[in-house]
């Protein structure tokens, strides 16, 4: 791997830590951090798996930045073809026009693609690309005549975006509660997560049996909605929010057959799963079904440049093919002529290295790692595939009990989330469900990483445990 020769710049950080405490809102943050901490931690240089932060310590970057640097950091590939690109072409609109690299991308994410999943329609990241599959749905049925089918079914805790549309396919309350009313038409069924499936109403059974259970609940809430008044059914194959919840054996063969047989679209969230992560370019056939659309961005470009897409296939592109009907939505930056280069380029290096096939390989070895983790009294669960991981974290393993909202408080924001950077490892210590650390690291990694992940998560919980 041919990483970029950065030299070590000098920072003042007492100069950058007052501009961000006077100008930079952070997103998803507490901005208390700035104006009453001790300020935030400002991340100058990146390469391979690794980032340096503004004093010079070096961690572990377990979380490829937010799900998105898959290759790794500092590839001198990527920043010579956004700089190649830039010269030639910096910018130019996909509204009514087009340019070489955008189609190029829509010709490789195509093939890529399972089934006739053939048109794609780019954005500049993935809520917008969950907000245009949410728009072309609902649009896609009233040129069927059949424009009471408007209402989208999703899990709960599972995180599709923040713009208004993205944010009603949301299942996360505590995100939407501040910004109500929200797009109506959303509605939850149960998750994936297996663990806590018998506090989901799940009576008992096998991992299979559980699938068939949660599936069968989106049915249930097509029927009592109405089949007529439901448009579409929105899942990631992997659900982020909760701790990466994966799908039982048979889950997505069934879901498939109750969208078909209610004639509802399926639109499978893959912004975080898509391009390796799970092993394929798409976990859509990793796990061997066929949704309606897709809907991806992060690792496209493994963040070398911003990018995102819906997929479709070719009945909802069908009544766009001819005549005036215009689908009367878009992005300023979708198809970007830099991130379409630079994604070519990424795609180019995922397949020259086999990345994919180096997930498949050494997934069950990082899950074998985790899961020695299983020893300290405070691990409850390790889940997830590929390279994307969850640990859940319980007050008592015996009866799965979890903790408070005041003590999970002090447990991740108060030590967890500080105490595992400070020993060296950048990744997720989350709450929007139960307590879980999150882990989905650049899939360059192999074995003897996985062993250092866990001596840091090691050292760190078995600490976490004494303070409780």
């Amino acid at each position: 791997m041919t990483t970029l020769e950065t030299p070590i710049t000098t920072f003042n950080e007492a100069e950058l830590q007052q501009k961000a405490k006077d100008h930079l809102w952070m997103a998803m943050a507490r901005q208390s951090v700035m104006e009453d901490g001790p300020g935030v931690p400002i991340i100058v240089r990146g390469d391979g798996h690794h980032i340096w932060d503004s004093k010079g310590k070096k961690y572990f970057d377990g979380l490829s930045g937010l799900f998105v640097v898959n290759v790794g950091h500092g590839r001198r590939r990527l920043a010579e073809a956004a700089a190649k690109q830039a010269e030639e072409l910096a910018f130019f609109p996909t509204w009514s026009y087009a340019h070489p690299t955008a189609i190029e991308l829509a010709d490789r994410l195509a093939a890529e693609a399972p089934g006739d999943l053939n048109r794609v329609f780019f954005s500049s990241g993935g809520g917008e690309a969950n907000e245009t599959a949410f728009k072309l749905a609902k649009y896609f049925w009233k040129l069927q005549g059949r424009g009471t089918k408007h209402k989208v079914i999703s899990r709960f805790i599972a995180y599709h975006g923040t713009p208004q549309g993205a944010l009603a396919i949301t299942g996360i309350p505590g995100m939407k509660e501040m910004f109500e009313p929200v797009t109506p038409g959303g509605f939850r069924v149960p998750n994936t997560n297996y663990y806590r499936a018998d506090e989901a109403g799940f009576t008992g059974g096998t991992p299979e049996a559980f699938g068939l259970w949660a599936a069968n609940r989106i049915e249930e809430m097509i029927e009592f909605e109405g089949p007529e008044t439901v448009a579409a059914v929105f899942l990631e194959p992997v659900q982020n929010s909760g701790g990466c919840f994966p799908p039982p054996p048979g889950y997505f063969q069934r879901v498939r057959e109750i969208c078909d047989k209610y004639d509802v679209l399926l639109v499978a969230d893959e912004v975080i799963t898509g391009f390796g992560r799970i092993g394929n370019t798409f976990a859509s056939t990793t796990y061997d079904f066929v949704p309606d659309m897709i809907t991806c961005a992060k690792g496209m470009t493994s963040g070398y440049s911003p990018a995102g897409a819906t997929i479709v296939n070719e009945r909802i592109y069908e009544p766009f093919k001819h005549g005036d009907t215009t689908f009367y939505h878009g992005y300023t930056w979708g198809g970007h002529p830099v991130s379409s280069a630079v994604a070519l380029e990424n795609l180019d290096i995922m397949a020259e290295e086999k990345l994919g096939e180096r997930v498949r390989e050494n997934s069950p070895i990082f899950r074998a790692t985790l899961e020695k983790l299983m020893d300290l009294p405070i691990v409850g669960d390790v889940r997830g595939d590929g390279y994307f991981f969850g640990i859940e974290l319980v007050k008592d393993k015996a009866t799965k009990e979890t903790f408070t909202a005041d003590e999970s408080e002090r447990l991740l924001r108060g030590f967890l989330s500080k105490a595992l950077f400070e020993a060296g490892l950048y990744c997720r210590a989350d709450d929007r469900g139960d307590p879980v650390v999150q882990l989905a690291p650049p899939l360059t990694i192999g074995p003897a990483e996985f062993d250092e992940i866990e001596g840091i998560l090691r050292s760190v919980l078995s600490e976490a445990w004494t303070r409780l």
